[in-house]
């Protein structure tokens, strides 16, 4: 089932973002793709979050994180097969390929394995010029004419 959205209203109202019906069609896409690893994603403070990944039967070097632009990529292959054969196998250990989009100055600041779960912990560290900033408002005189009066003084 594929949906598509008119995106025609929000072009009206909004400048710059032009990049967010990729973004809403690649979650799209997503959600209807294999869901495998498992994942959690939460909030641990009001700039901090947590991607917990579980990824049982594979090990820290199995795992590639990588940290792009807006992008985090983790992977995960297992170098050959097990010695032996499996009278059942309910333990997935097939290659995986997981894309987060980051937000704006979202970074990762560690990565660790711990008991099968890969957790990645970000932070969003917004530049101290991108800030919100109070503009002082002036009276009504133009800056020339506080001058004059100044000199007049």
């Amino acid at each position: 089932m594929r949906t598509t959205f008119d995106f025609a209203p929000l072009w009206r109202s909004t400048i710059g973002f032009d990049h967010l019906a990729g973004l809403v069609d690649s979650a799209l896409r997503q959600a209807t793709e294999d869901n495998y690893p498992p994942y959690n994603i939460e909030r641990s403070g009001e700039d901090h979050y947590r991607i917990t990944l579980a990824v049982a039967g594979f090990s820290a070097d199995d795992i590639a994180v990588t940290a792009e632009q807006n992008a985090l990529t983790i992977e995960g292959r297992k170098p050959g097969k097990a010695a032996g054969e499996f009278l059942y196998q309910g333990i997935a250990a097939r290659p995986f390929r997981r894309v987060f989009n980051l937000a704006d100055y979202v970074q990762v600041k560690q990565a660790s394995f711990q008991d099968g779960l890969l957790i990645i912990e970000l932070v969003r560290e917004v530049p101290e010029a991108m800030k919100p900033r109070r503009i002082q408002i002036g009276s009504g005189a133009s800056p020339t004419s506080r001058i004059e009066q100044k000199k007049a003084a």
